[in-house]
């Protein structure tokens, strides 16, 4: 498990950081009518925003990952 954690702990973190993201944009941006399926409800734009920080981080935990082994290619890089 802390294993799991540490390997992807960079993605927790962004994935962390979208949803709050998306309950901030509800909070101080949202829909005013109620029209607008994601900004109207509140657990829709917070998950909208953990989802869109959960591909931003899974892009960058691999682009580094990638550098690494780039730069090491003997070793096993551990993020």
């Amino acid at each position: 498990m802390k294993e799991f954690l540490r390997k992807n702990l960079l993605i927790i973190i962004v994935t962390f950081a979208g949803a709050i993201g998306g309950f901030l944009y509800w909070k101080f941006v949202g829909c005013i009518t109620g029209t607008c399926p994601i900004k109207s409800i509140w657990y829709m734009s917070t998950l909208y925003g953990a989802l869109i920080g959960f591909l931003v981080g899974s892009l960058v935990h691999d682009v580094i990952i990638k550098f690494r082994k780039k730069k090491n290619p003997d070793q096993d890089s551990i993020v």
